[in-house]
């Protein structure tokens, strides 16, 4: 090993990087992209090298952050480096491109390389594409959740049981993580409601639930919310709940691939100890989930994964064939949840679902008449009075309105062109309109609907509005509404929906949610 004195780069790439000049790469007998291992006195680590030309001057190691926050450096803190040794995961690697089945020591030993970095993203994305092109079996699913779960940490919730709720996403306008969280801890569940934030939606349910309340905690924090409310609304980004996934999804989603679905949602509900799960599957001509028989399909699969690793699973399929409710973004979507949880609004499909899935957990664990219970604590105003005790406890405003949730001052209303009944909605035309007006990075943006399927359009009538924070963002957002039709309006008994007067380019739309 040769010595180094360190210079922090201030650059953060989510993965352990190190930068040295040619001569020194030379002198260790590595090149770019190479492996070293990097040793301080407070431990030590596997990083991939980059290789600069003039920023760094001989005997003088670059790190990036996370190399930096691993090994706790400064400026001029001497580390040693050499060579790293060959990871076993990649013969692994290769067997599986080869068409082997691995085993579950195997399949450890790849998540705990990726986890800990010894892979390069070269080398994951030919196991994540391995996965796709041969598919996954359970055995190999179960592998992968327990190797996920064993290579990251575990929430250590005392009162039991857990129940939770997971989407495999796809709608637009899905408020029911925000409503069923309150909804099953006012009716004596603990629900401790880890989400993620949008990937290719406008909003995640954390984007959502962050306009109400911080949602970054930490493993300490989420147990105090928890004990005292009996449920929490935070991102799982924080908190290293099978952090493998995190580093897949950033692989599948530019390859628009998802093989890893099942095990990615059962490892993090493991590593959050849950007993009793109940798995949502939209399913509809424009969801991820297009017919019945491949929702029963997928249903049987997570009930199978369910029992390999301890959690009780049932699901629900759902309708995915509309937006659920009228806003879309996360503020609009936060405001309905508020005003659906005071009673000021109500939203029948979204009341629906949130209850047969509450109903569905309650009578899990042992009640009755769940959908009527769910029914009950909503219109109770339990659920709201729940929902602003989580709030509190979180560091939110306890006494929060929907009138003091702010949205996009740019708006635009997308008005009918001709008379009829609205027949479709495309969801992923409403969610690249809503992501151009800059949901969900911009929470105030996003898309009001005023009509929902079966309903009257007069011409001209206002179909949406479009709120946006910026208005240069509002300009990208109605461009794009020359290119993307929404909405199909026309009279009953009208069978054309349009016409195709040259080849089309077909525009793919993938989604990735968790």
């Amino acid at each position: 090993m040769l010595s180094f004195r360190v210079r922090t780069l201030g650059i953060d790439s989510g993965k352990p990087i190190v930068v040295l000049t040619e001569d020194d790469a030379a002198d260790l007998g590595v090149k770019s992209s190479s492996r070293v291992r990097v040793k301080s006195s407070r431990g030590e680590i596997t990083a991939i090298v980059n290789i600069a030309t003039k920023t760094l001057s001989n005997g003088t190691i670059g790190v990036f952050d996370e190399v930096r926050r691993i090994l706790k450096l400064r400026d001029n803190d001497r580390v040693d480096v050499g060579v790293a040794p060959f990871p076993s995961s990649l013969q692994f690697i290769r067997n599986r491109l080869l068409g082997r089945k691995l085993n579950y020591d195997e399949i450890h030993e790849i998540v705990k390389d990726v986890v800990e970095g010894n892979l390069r993203e070269t080398e994951i994305a030919s196991f994540v594409t391995s996965l796709h092109m041969q598919g996954v079996d359970l055995d190999e699913a179960t592998s992968l959740t327990n190797a996920m779960v064993e290579t990251g940490h575990i929430l250590k919730i005392k009162k039991r049981p857990v129940v939770d709720k997971h989407s495999i996403g796809g709608v637009p306008g899905d408020k029911t993580s925000l409503l069923l969280v309150p909804v099953l801890a006012a009716a004596g569940c603990t629900i401790p409601k880890s989400s993620s934030r949008a990937i290719t939606s406008a909003a995640g349910t954390a984007d959502k639930a962050e306009v109400l309340m911080p949602v970054n905690l930490g493993i300490e924090e989420i147990t105090k919310v928890v004990q005292k409310t009996n449920g929490c609304l935070v991102w799982g980004g924080s908190l290293e709940l099978a952090p493998a996934d995190d580093i897949f999804v950033q692989i599948e989603f530019p390859l628009s691939i998802d093989p890893l679905l099942l095990p990615s949602i059962m490892s993090k509900k493991r590593a959050a100890n849950v007993d009793n799960l109940v798995i949502d599957i939209p399913t509809g001509t424009r969801t991820k989930i297009k017919t019945i028989e491949e929702a029963n399909l997928l249903a049987k699969d997570f009930i199978e994964l369910g029992r390999r690793v301890n959690i009780k699973t049932q699901c629900t399929i759902t309708s995915g064939e509309q937006p659920i409710g009228y806003a879309v973004g996360p503020a609009l979507e936060a405001r309905e949840a508020l005003e659906i949880l005071m009673r000021r609004k109500v939203v029948p499909e979204q009341i629906d679902k949130v209850c047969h899935i509450a109903g569905a957990l309650l009578e899990m664990v042992g009640r009755n008449d769940g959908y009527d219970i769910a029914i009950q604590i909503l219109k109770s105003g339990k659920a709201e009075k729940k929902m602003r005790e989580i709030i509190s406890q979180q560091g939110g405003n306890p006494n929060v309105t929907p009138e003091d949730i702010e949205v996009g001052e740019y708006t635009f209303d997308a008005s009918s062109e001709n008379a009829g009944n609205l027949l479709w909605i495309d969801n992923n035309g409403l969610v690249e309109v809503a992501r151009a007006a800059g949901a969900p990075k911009d929470k105030e943006a996003g898309v009001l609907l005023h009509k929902k399927l079966g309903e009257r359009v007069r011409k001209g009538e206002s179909l949406f509005t479009i709120y946006s924070a910026k208005s240069r963002k509002m300009e990208m957002a109605r461009k794009l509404l020359e290119e993307v039709r929404v909405c199909g309006v026309a009279e009953k008994g009208e069978m054309l929906i349009q016409r195709v007067r040259e080849i089309p380019v077909p525009k793919k739309a993938f989604i990735l949610e968790r």
